[in-house]
């Protein structure tokens, strides 16, 4: 069993052949996805997916991308959601420093909300947090308790203290396989193995030999072969490994 812990398949780049996709991933081995959703109408779109199929679990959150856009008619949209029995967690969310879509004082407030929303409701949250770590890390330690997982992990070996003191769990993606990324291989070769999920974050972030073109969840077993090979042991036992990982986390059936 292989899990695909983050993934946007509702996107309107699967629409012409989103069930072929579905099904490449299942002859893969990848019989569990996490879908996530990223604002109110990508997460309506994530549970209208999930709703009655085998092995899709949703996810409910507004990206800090959208934080400006989206205020309390959106967060009260987004809270029913995760409220429903099929969500598995609160998030997308978290910090974006880099590209600065929204401002950041927006940002901080929209990743408090979630965070506080995730410890209402004893859910995991979903982070995202790039060119912010000292000011993510800052938030995380407030809601200290609240379980999670910083998804698509870019940074290198030395930022991970933090967030294992946390608790939280680190998810690796296709940026793992980049030639240039000696330091997120040594981050992904230094996670505990209870701590350590695989992800695609598609349709971005395709693995090396795929790198310019639109991902999918059967290539998370690229991510899986890379990790498997930086941490010396073999692919069937990693798969398995944070296949476990996965469910406990987001409290996902065999």
């Amino acid at each position: 069993m292989i899990t695909d812990t983050h993934a946007h398949v509702f996107w309107t780049e699967y629409d012409a052949d989103r069930s072929e996709v579905l099904a490449r991933a299942r002859e893969a081995g990848v019989s569990r996805m996490v879908v996530v959703g990223t604002n109110p109408t990508t997460s309506r779109l994530a549970f209208e997916l999930c709703r009655g199929a085998s092995g899709l679990f949703p996810t409910a959150g507004i990206h800090p991308h959208d934080a400006a856009e989206h205020g309390a008619e959106s967060r009260r949209e987004i809270a029913a959601l995760c409220r429903e029995e099929a969500c598995v967690a609160v998030g997308e969310t978290g910090l974006d420093w880099f590209r600065n879509l929204s401002p950041r004082e927006a940002q901080l407030d929209n990743f408090r909300w979630h965070l506080e929303l995730a410890r209402e409701l004893d859910l995991p949250i979903i982070v995202h947090s790039r060119e912010a770590h000292g000011d993510t890390v800052a938030l995380l330690r407030e809601y200290r308790g609240v379980a999670g997982v910083m998804h698509c992990y870019t940074l290198g070996e030395r930022e991970l203290a933090p967030y294992l003191d946390l608790g939280l769990y680190i998810s690796f993606s296709g940026v793992v396989t980049y030639p240039r990324n000696d330091a997120n291989r040594a981050a992904a070769a230094a996670v505990p193995l209870d701590r350590l999920l695989v992800e695609t974050d598609c349709p971005f972030l395709a693995p090396q030999g795929k790198r310019g073109t639109r991902n999918e969840p059967a290539l998370v077993r690229e991510v899986l072969a890379e990790l498997a090979r930086v941490r010396g042991c073999d692919f069937e036992s990693l798969a398995r490994a944070t296949s476990r990982n996965a469910g406990l986390l987001f409290g996902l059936p065999e």
